[in-house]
This record gives structure tokens, sequence and C-alpha cells, in this order.
């Protein structure tokens, strides 16, 4: 599998409220953790036993040389996470309030660097991998060129439309599965996709947009499993006490794509993320809360 995307450092503060415009309060000690779309996605796949490369870029400083470290311990390739000089790494400020619930700023800085020649000088990592997962924390050129060379060697294409930004057609037409959640699936209709009801009633619809196939991700609703011949499946996810959702969706993704990766059918697939995003609720941050298969059996196989 290869990741193309994001890496940050994130400073997470928990709050009993979010600050009102003009307002200042006091929050909980900052603690400081490795993070970005990308990077969370490819450490919860290799966490989950899939073998990941990665395509990034972080800044010539201590947080980027540490998020190397990170990954490399974790056991993903980091041959193609380049050194920017022109940028710091990538951060993100998280708050989290009591009930889980996160607000997320983030500077991109190296990750806006990343280009279509970054892609190209990846290329053969691209084609021989079984899939690619991409999400929008970079910029667009890049996500579109990899789109493309994977597309054009019939390599899956995972895509993560998050944050939520317009993209080319192209991009969608070559995309395999789409993942979005309730408000960014939305913005791409155009119409209230709130619930599972409704998830399943308009999920159909995303693939007039151009993918193949989609999942929408409903929280603690768990999932909707949108398949190509336009049937969506309702996913429940295991109920849990949430302490923080940061690392929910990027723990979804990753096991989505590990899952997809080894042969599961994609509700099935969808079913085991869906454990995976519940599970990474249960710890405080991103990366530091992404479970293994290990964790997964002891929390929800009786």
């Amino acid at each position: 599998m290869f990741v193309v995307g994001s890496l940050n450092g994130d400073l997470l503060v928990s709050v009993e409220r979010r600050p009102e415009p003009g307002e200042t309060i006091l929050g909980g000690d900052a603690q400081e953790r490795p993070g970005g779309k990308g990077a969370n996605q490819a450490v919860a796949a290799a966490r989950l036993g899939a073998r990941v490369a990665m395509l990034g870029r972080v800044g010539d400083d201590l947080v980027g040389r540490s998020l190397r470290d990170g990954l490399v311990a974790e056991g993903v390739d980091v041959t193609y996470v380049t050194t920017s000089a022109e940028a710091p790494t990538g951060r993100a400020v998280i708050t989290v309030t009591p009930d889980g619930e996160n607000a997320i700023i983030v500077s991109p800085g190296a990750n806006a660097r990343l280009g279509a020649g970054d892609v190209d000088a990846a290329r053969d990592a691209i084609v021989a991998a079984r899939a690619i997962v991409l999400q929008l924390e970079i910029p667009l050129d890049a996500v579109a060129r990899a789109v493309q060379t994977a597309a054009r060697a019939q390599v899956a294409v995972i895509l993560n439309l998050a944050p939520i930004a317009d993209v080319p057609a192209a991009v969608l037409a070559g995309t395999d599965v789409l993942v979005v959640n309730e408000h960014e699936a939305s913005a791409l209709l155009g119409a209230s996709v709130e619930g599972a009801s409704a998830a399943q009633r308009r999920g159909p619809e995303l693939l007039g947009r151009g993918p193949r196939s989609a999942v929408i991700t409903l929280g603690a609703a768990g999932a909707v499993a949108v398949g190509e011949d336009g049937s969506a499946e309702h996913v429940p996810a295991p109920r849990v006490r949430a302490i923080d959702t940061t690392g929910a969706g990027d723990a979804f993704v990753g096991a989505l794509a590990a899952e997809l990766v080894a042969g599961r059918r994609l509700a099935e697939a969808t079913g085991f993320a869906a454990r995976a995003g519940a599970a990474a609720t249960l710890a405080a941050g991103a990366q530091s809360a992404l479970p293994g298969r290990e964790d997964l059996e002891k929390l929800f196989v009786a």
C-alpha cells in the first residue's frame, strides 16, 4: 500500500469549552503528538499488518525528524518522505472538549510544497503497490497526478475527501473507493446526507460523481458502504465511551485500506474499519490512539 499525504506535528489541548470570538480561556497541559492525515492513515494500516510506504514532505526541523523516525518505528517505508528547506513541518492545533469532540486548525507548512514532481519521482513505487491512499491536506496537483499515475497502472485508488475541497472531475473518475463523512457527502451532492437512512438513500448518488464505489462514515452510527452496483449497506459501529475522536476518521480509512488490500469485500472491510474507528476514540491523540489487531480482538471479539 502506498500513502500520499500529509505529516503534521499535533499540539493537543483539552478545554472545557471552545472560546467565543475575542475570548481567552484556559486549557489543560499541551501535548505534542505525531499527526497529519496521511501519516495517521499510514500508521493505522501498518499497525493492522499492512505493508505501507509513504510519500510526503516535512521541514528541516526537529518536528520533521521526529515524524520520520516515528513512521520508521511503525514499520512504514519513508524512502519518499522528503525534507523541504523552504518551509517548516506542518502543524495542527487541536482542542478537545469533555465529550471527546475536536476542533482542528492545520498549518500546512512543508505539506503545501508537495507537488506533481514528487509524485513522478515515486512513480515506480506507486505502480508497484496494490492500492494508493490519498487525502486533501496536500496540494491538489499532487493528488491529481497520483490518481492519474495509479489509474493508468490499474492500481486501486482510495480517496478520503478530507478536508473537503473542489477536486477535478478526473480525480473522482479515477477513484475506486471514495471515503467521505456526512458533511463531505452533503457538500459533494449539494443535499443533506445526515444519518444512516439518508446515507443509504443518497449514497448511490455519489457514484454519479465518478468513483466506482463509496463509503460514508457516520461517526458513532458506523458507516454506509456503496458498492459498484449502487447497493448501499449500513454497517453499525460498536458502542464505546469516546475520550477523543481526533484519530477516528484516519483509523477508519487506514483499516479500510488494509482490509481491501487483503482482499476483503467493501462491506466487510467497512465493518472492520468501523471497529477500528471506534477503538481509536478510547485514547487521546491521533496516532497514539490507533489500534492494532490485538487491540480490536480484545475490545470487540467475545
